[in-house]
């Protein structure tokens, strides 16, 4: 029998980053790259206040959303829910994460794989961005553990000044981005306002942590 704290493993793999395990706690999941704590089920709000807020902000009839990062699927759910949003394309560099919520993870998102409005793209949104001429009303980020703390180095070139700018041009006028956060970052705050019309950081109190989870919102004109 598990003790009550130890996790039943699920399945591990190793892809081109290294090992991924998805393992269960009681009745939420977690996934572990390398070691290193990436994402679990314990509470969606931060997740789904970085779709709801961004797409509130858009305010567009029919919006065309991009989720960089399905993780468990809080954020998608989230999409496909919103009365305003018409469609959701969602980038996910690792295939064991998209199998992963079309079966254990499913019931988190409302199984939002399956919903009519969503599309998902296997790749790294890192190599997908600059090769798509695509625009879209919202792009929502939420990549690794944010600009101060990445379990790939590869990904902070999301959060620096050539990144942000890309991301920039990948909104229509009148757009908004989002991004998720562990922590607060001032230096990163301070990038975005120097290439967005409006930026907003929103707080997410965790109970099991002493920092909030942040969610960063920004608009372009």
């Amino acid at each position: 029998m598990l003790h009550l704290n130890q996790p039943e493993m699920i399945e591990r793999c190793t892809t081109a980053r290294g090992e991924l395990k998805l393992q269960r706690r009681s009745n939420d999941y977690e996934i572990i790259s390398n070691g290193t704590f990436l994402m679990a089920t314990y509470n969606g709000e931060s997740e789904r206040l970085l779709v709801d807020s961004a797409v509130d902000a858009c305010a567009k009839e029919g919006c065309h959303v991009l989720i960089g990062g399905l993780g468990v699927g809080y954020s998608l759910g989230a999409a496909v829910r919103h009365p305003l949003v018409g469609a959701v394309t969602v980038i996910e560099i690792e295939e064991r994460i998209i199998a992963w919520n079309q079966r254990e993870l499913a019931p988190f998102s409302g199984n939002a794989l399956a919903d009519r409005k969503a599309s998902v793209i296997h790749a790294d949104l890192l190599e997908w961005l600059p090769q798509t001429t695509e625009r879209f009303d919202v792009i929502c980020l939420d990549i690794d553990n944010g600009p101060d703390w990445t379990v790939f180095t590869s990904n902070n070139g999301l959060y620096e000044q050539n990144g942000l700018e890309l991301l920039h041009d990948r909104l229509k006028p009148g757009g908004v981005i989002s991004f998720w956060s562990a922590a607060h970052s001032e230096a990163f705050q301070t990038r975005l306002e120097t290439i967005f019309d409006h930026v907003q950081m929103i707080g997410v109190k965790q109970p099991d942590r002493l920092e909030d989870d942040v969610v960063y919102i920004a608009s372009r004109r």
